[in-house]
């Protein structure tokens, strides 16, 4: 896991930075930045109304005595959504986007969902419940 970490860690900086220069250099230094405060502004907005509805669906949800567990892993996915639309590259832009729209989130969960019961099964998490 730490070599998958480590590597991402140094690859995905050096395809951003690659990227940038190579867009930079076909429409333009100036469009090229442009683009990138338009992305963080579009996505920082998206963020805050996606992340808005799922604490709405949460609220409901957990009103009408259900579990809001659906909703919680929708708002992990908005957290770190809009945390790479906050970060400059059209690499992260793209998963920040692809993680804040909810059709496309809809279409990750299921691997969320299914990796966390894997851990769970495993004994690699463990969910206490205090009253």
């Amino acid at each position: 896991m730490f070599r998958i970490l480590l590597a991402l860690i140094i690859v995905v900086p050096a395809l951003e930075i690659w990227l940038l220069i190579s867009i930079g250099q076909y429409i333009g230094p100036w469009l090229t930045i442009i683009l990138i405060i338009l992305t963080g502004i579009l996505g920082a907005w998206l963020a805050k109304y996606q992340g808005l509805e799922a604490l709405r669906n949460a609220q409901q949800k957990m009103g009408h005595g259900q579990m809001p567990g659906d909703v919680i892993i929708d708002g992990l996915c908005i957290l770190v959504g809009g945390v790479l639309l906050l970060t400059p590259g059209f690499i992260s832009d793209s998963i920040g986007f692809f993680l804040l729209i909810p059709a496309t989130r809809n279409t990750l969960k299921p691997f969320i969902i299914r990796g966390i019961r894997n851990r769970m099964d495993k004994g690699q998490v463990t969910i206490i419940n205090r009253r």
